[in-house]
């Protein structure tokens, strides 16, 4: 007769719920071994409260690690599709939105969470919330000791404690630890998804000022990073979609101790002679309004009077007719190549996702499997991978951990 696997998966988020269904199905007693009062905590906060549970475009390319490419097993085994099948199946019908972006017709992160328990609690898996676990080892089976004590065996185990953004969420980072000890490498974690910490003595004044336009990292003097969409002013630096896709690049050059900078374009939209041939007869009609008022319908409001000033104009109440061709110059080069030193990201708690984690070179792809302990799996953020904003990490949370479970139950 054939006696069940018993699996074992520490932490009930995202990856760790579906891989407790995916060892259930397959006939595995599966228990969830959750830190919080609950699970599913942090799939509450995804898409500003509406989950944007995965993207039509997820494929290798929107994925970040050492090893980008270790995504391609699983996300070739449990694809986009599946993924939608899946949670038809358990009742949340789906939308495509801007970007690819995929949210329920409900608009609601918590009909997410409902349908997990309902099935998690259909199938049998036993969830055991509160259970900090204080260490894992191995002797022929898995023992798993908690801090008050409790002990649980398993054949397997699976590991998806997630990283350390939002640790208002429960992610603080703890089973990093747990890993280590048991052997893996972690490749240094820092902040992803996250907002930038600028040079310069303005941006209280900003603060809240936003606008449509380009933003890039630049390293050496290359750019290095791009993208485009609303940028926000904030009193530390600058946020917005466009600044967190490229955040991870900045974090990563910080990390290396090197140099990086920010690169705005306010005026994206129109090639540099235009713009010059467009605000030099914007000048001419009105020559004897003060400076700043000129650019009034043209810019942001709250700008005019920061941009003149780093264009190195102090007087910004003077007429336009004293426009040197040099200060008009500076001017359409701040519109157009707007340079800020970055001081750093911000931290954990503003960031979505964790940069780095358990190196993919010891972890099977194929099957989520530890190279270094048999029976060990992995999935989720504490893997060294990390996607881009809009679905792509929900995504590699479900086809990691589904494979992780499967794998798990065989």
């Amino acid at each position: 007769m054939k006696i069940n696997k018993q699996v074992l998966v520490v932490g009930g988020g995202a990856a760790g719920m579906i891989a407790a269904i995916s060892a259930r199905r397959l006939g595995a007693d599966v228990t969830i071994l959750e830190k919080n009062p609950r699970v599913g905590k942090k799939i509450l906060a995804t898409g500003n409260g509406r989950c944007n549970f995965t993207n039509i475009n997820a494929d290798v390319g929107y994925y970040h690690g050492n090893n980008p490419k270790f995504t391609y097993s699983a996300l070739s085994n449990f694809t986009v599709d599946d993924t939608i099948r899946f949670f038809e199946k358990l009742g949340i019908a789906h939308k495509v939105e801007d970007f690819g972006k995929i949210f329920p017709m409900s608009d609601q992160a918590s009909s997410v969470l409902d349908v997990f328990l309902y099935e998690l609690n259909q199938l049998g898996v036993n969830i055991v919330c509160d259970a900090d676990v204080k260490d894992i080892r191995k002797n022929g089976q898995f023992l798993i000791e908690l801090e008050n004590g409790k002990v649980y065996k398993g054949d397997r185990v699976i590991i998806t404690t997630g990283g350390k953004a939002m640790p208002s969420s429960g992610s603080d980072g703890s089973g990093y630890d747990l890993v280590i000890r048991l052997g893996h490498t972690i490749i240094d974690i820092f902040p992803a998804l996250v907002q930038l910490k600028l040079d310069g003595p303005f941006f209280k004044r900003l603060d809240g000022v936003k606008f449509v336009g380009t933003a890039e990292i630049l390293h050496n003097n290359k750019s290095v990073d791009i993208d485009r969409g609303d940028i926000l002013f904030t009193n530390y630096g600058v946020s917005g979609p466009p600044i967190l896709q490229i955040s991870r690049k900045a974090g990563e050059i910080l990390k290396a101790g090197q140099e990086a900078y920010l690169k705005i374009t306010i005026m994206d939209t129109m090639p540099k002679e235009e713009l010059r041939t467009f605000l030099q007869k914007r000048w001419q009609i009105s020559s004897s309004k003060p400076l700043d008022f000129s650019l009034v319908g043209f810019i942001n409001k709250r700008l005019i009077p920061v941009v003149l000033m780093e264009a190195g104009i102090n007087d910004v109440g003077r007429p336009v007719a004293s426009l040197s061709v040099k200060e008009q110059e500076r001017i359409i080069d701040i519109l157009t190549n707007w340079r800020f030193k970055i001081r750093g990201t911000r931290s954990w708690p503003s960031a979505q996702v964790t940069a780095g984690g358990v190196d993919t070179r010891e972890i099977n792809q194929d099957t989520m499997e530890s190279k270094l302990v048999k029976g060990l799996f992995f999935a989720g953020e504490i893997i060294d991978i990390d996607g881009q904003c809009g679905g792509f990490n929900l995504q590699w949370a479900w086809s990691s951990g589904f494979i992780a479970g499967q794998n798990a139950a065989l």
